[in-house]
């Protein structure tokens, strides 16, 4: 499992929002000249955060945005799956699709154990771990 360039900039995004939350709202030009990330490909990441109502946003000249919630209660696993769409380290645990060979498939075992293994670890960790 590689975690794409969205999902790292997802942290990103993230970890500069919980950074500047006792300031109030923050702007996405601020996020992206202080990350040196393309304002484009923040706006379709922040979308994506906002329709997951992991951000809050406020439209207008002085709007931006800033999390909805503290730090402590993000876990590291739900804004990687925002992100990334699923975490699933191979395409068949992903509970989307619909395996046909998952009864006599050798190695499905291992991959469920596996997906376990990363689901339980991302889902122990929150943004304030990584602040």
């Amino acid at each position: 499992m590689m975690i794409s360039t969205k999902g790292r900039y997802a942290l990103m995004i993230m970890s500069y929002l919980a950074s500047h939350q006792d300031e109030g709202l923050v702007s996405l030009k601020d996020i992206a000249e202080s990350e040196n990330i393309g304002i484009k490909y923040l706006e379709i990441i922040i979308s994506a955060l906002n329709k997951n109502e992991l951000v809050e946003s406020v439209r207008g000249k002085n709007g931006g945005y800033r999390l909805k919630h503290n730090a402590e209660e993000y876990t590291i696993l739900d804004i990687l799956t925002v992100a990334e769409g699923g975490i699933a380290p191979v395409a068949c645990v992903d509970e989307s699709f619909a395996c046909e060979n998952k009864i006599s498939c050798k190695s499905h075992k291992l991959w469920t154990e596996l997906d376990g293994v990363i689901s339980d670890f991302l889902s122990k960790k929150t943004l304030a771990d990584i602040m």
